[in-house]
């Protein structure tokens, strides 16, 4: 007869409603192994939503606290891989947001394994997309913001961590700018904004974005000379990249120093050629495509409302209308984007 198959890496888990009990009563163990064992299993359940909620339900997670905190680095990687399955659920964030494992897990940023702190990353990235989780998380905005300092003096991380750490930051500076303005973070962003990687562009413009939208934001972009970066991104090969890099645009031009700035660096151009006329090649798009594409044109069209307040812009514009009109009266056009360039052909055409 042939030997039951164990796996040496799990512990064995009960039956039924007894499985998840007695996995974190596991976790009490002094031995390291046996934790790493009972981890494991317990990240194997997480993907069973009953499983899920009995864990949260049951009063088990303040029991990982001390395990973040262990001296063992398989079991701190492995506990935060435990909340990052936990946090894919709803009922999961908000256990989270309401226990007390937030100050210890923000601890981890600093953890010595690459492992560990992508993991941390990751459940932290998932909390920030609720407005409660990333209300929780803007303590943390300075200390997101030093280590995009740190990575310029030292190694890099890995591009999943860069980009859910500026994924986060993004979410946090939507709630409230002003902890990420006082952090230098126009300028740290804008460093990014010329990385070799598309997904880090893309994450570090729409942080960027965030940041630019009250006003002492839009000074800093102007003073820290970010404009001629963001123009030259409108040609970015990356359709996310450019929208957001023209949303940026669109925050900044509303004041003066924006408008003058980007009339200086001959912005108009580009972005009368973002919004032409649609090809056929992008009308055969998929739809996420589109809707990226829509934003692009969108926050496009604005800039140049926007632009056409200053009289050198109203000028070049008047010049070039017939390129907007056809946007604003074509029947098959996207409301949205007729109605913003309605909008623009009356800004460029208004007369005292």
């Amino acid at each position: 007869m042939a030997g039951v198959l164990i796996d040496p890496t799990r512990a064995p888990v009960a039956f039924g409603q007894r499985a998840v009990p007695q996995l974190f009563a596991e976790l009490q163990q002094p031995e390291a192994g046996r934790k790493q064992r009972a981890l494991a299993s317990l990240c194997d359940l997480m993907h069973d939503p009953e499983r899920l909620y009995q864990a949260v339900t049951g009063g088990f997670l303040e029991q990982l606290e001390v395990l973040l905190k262990d001296e063992d680095l398989s079991v701190r990687t492995k506990t935060c891989e435990l909340l990052h399955l936990l946090t894919a659920h709803s009922i999961g964030r908000q256990a989270l947001l309401s226990s007390s494992l937030l100050p210890p897990l923000s601890q981890l940023l600093d953890d010595s394994s690459s492992s560990c702190r992508r993991n941390v990353h990751r459940v932290l990235n998932r909390l920030a997309l609720l407005p409660a989780g990333a209300e929780a998380l803007l303590s943390l905005v300075p200390k997101l913001m030093l280590k995009l300092r740190e990575e310029e003096e030292e190694e890099e991380e890995e591009e999943e961590v860069q980009v859910l750490r500026l994924s986060t930051l993004s979410c946090c500076s939507r709630l409230d700018a002003l902890p990420g303005l006082a952090s230098d973070g126009v300028s740290l962003l804008a460093r990014k904004l010329s990385h070799r990687s598309p997904n880090i562009r893309r994450e570090a413009a729409a942080a960027l974005m965030t940041l630019s939208v009250p006003l002492d934001g839009k000074q800093q972009v102007c003073e820290k000379a970010v404009l001629p970066v963001l123009v030259g991104l409108l040609k970015d090969e990356d359709v996310e990249v450019q929208a957001n890099a023209a949303g940026t645009i669109m925050n900044t031009v509303i004041i003066t120093a924006g408008k003058l700035q980007c009339l200086d660096l001959d912005v108009l151009p580009v972005l009368l050629d973002l919004v032409s006329e649609q090809t056929e090649e992008e009308k055969e798009e998929d739809e996420e495509r589109r809707r990226r594409r829509k934003a692009l044109v969108i926050y496009s069209l604005r800039t140049l409302t926007s632009l056409a307040e200053a009289p050198d812009g109203r000028r070049f514009l008047l010049e070039q209308l017939h390129l907007l009109t056809r946007r604003s009266e074509a029947p098959e056009e996207d409301r949205d984007v007729r109605r913003a360039a309605q909008t623009a052909v009356k800004v460029i055409t208004w007369t005292p």
